[in-house]
């Protein structure tokens, strides 16, 4: 059985009267391809932001490879080995492609980690390395989404937190992230995925967890999710 990697405990957050996440309690495990949805509102990039460190929870614990990092401020997540990418994409929009990822790799990459970062493969895995030497303010959307990717990928993290990077994506593009994702994967990294775009979530995934109204609704392989009546009511109300 893999080695659990991350583990949340009872984790909840509160913004003022609002419950954002309450009692969200699950297993990661090293390798797999998480995927984490729910309807609009039910908190996935709020705990996403939680893991990252980007605010703490009001109560309950967070566990990376044995160790309580509850609370753990950004900069301290990214030297243990943990990348997020954003919806929003927040580039150096004065910097080269290259250069955005040239600071990833020295201020946020993991602490200990010796192996060379091959940013020509990043660039080819993220589809922008004909646009290298592009300046960041420059780029559409789409391929700044491409690069909050590639920036995750240059801090050599081991568990990558993917926040709807085919937002937007086209039909025809869809192949193409999913091979990313896969690629990703191969490259040794662990991921969450979160994602409103069924065909990735329901191909790339190997066990979905679903938030409802902050809570853990269920969780399972993609078919037994996908049939379950509890998920069906989120996502679609009843007829009642």
């Amino acid at each position: 059985m893999a080695e659990i990697i991350l583990s949340l405990k009872g984790v909840t957050k509160h913004f003022g009267g609002v419950t954002a996440l309450k009692d969200v309690t699950f297993n990661v495990f090293q390798g797999e391809i998480l995927g984490l949805m729910g309807p609009n509102g039910a908190g996935k990039t709020t705990l996403l932001n939680i893991i990252a460190g980007d605010f703490p929870p009001d109560s309950g614990t967070i566990t990376w490879k044995g160790r309580n990092i509850t609370g753990h401020a950004p900069h301290k997540s990214s030297k243990i080995g943990i990348a997020r990418t954003y919806q929003i994409p927040l580039p150096f929009v004065t910097l080269s492609v290259l250069d955005n990822l040239r600071v990833a790799q020295v201020f946020g990459r993991k602490a200990g980690s010796t192996a060379p970062v091959q940013t020509e493969k990043i660039l080819g895995l993220a589809g922008l390395l004909d646009k290298k030497d592009t300046l960041a303010g420059e780029l559409p959307i789409l391929a700044l989404k491409k690069l909050e990717l590639a920036r995750a990928l240059a801090s050599d993290p081991d568990l990558l937190l993917m926040d709807e990077v085919a937002a937007g994506l086209t039909e025809p593009e869809i192949p193409r992230i999913l091979e990313t994702i896969r690629e990703v994967r191969k490259m040794g990294k662990t991921i969450i995925l979160v994602e409103h775009v069924m065909k990735v979530m329901t191909n790339a995934v190997d066990r979905i967890i679903v938030l409802d109204k902050g809570m853990n609704l269920c969780q399972g392989s993609t078919n037994e999710v996908m049939c379950n009546s509890s998920v069906i009511e989120a996502y679609f109300g009843t007829d009642k």
